[in-house]
């Protein structure tokens, strides 16, 4: 699984983040550490979501459901 990831240069070394991932942020003292953080970062955010979900499964009437959206269709007409 492939995300995009932003990372800037601070002053304190490198931040970078997960925009695909709400509050999915990390950071290190050069690039690379910031990389193999954020890479960690990702993998505990996802445990984490799977964990609420199956959580929130347990609330009477509450139902997960996937939907699928076509890549490269037009969603939205002007």
């Amino acid at each position: 699984m492939k995300f995009k990831i932003q990372i800037m240069k601070s002053d304190e070394g490198f931040a970078v983040s997960c925009p695909s991932l709400p509050g999915c942020h990390s950071q290190g003292e050069n690039e690379q550490e910031a990389l193999e953080n954020i890479k960690e970062a990702i993998i505990l955010w996802m445990e984490t979501f799977a964990e609420l979900q199956d959580e929130l499964s347990d609330v009477k009437g509450y139902m997960l459901k996937e939907i699928e959206i076509p890549i490269g269709e037009q969603v939205f007409h002007a």
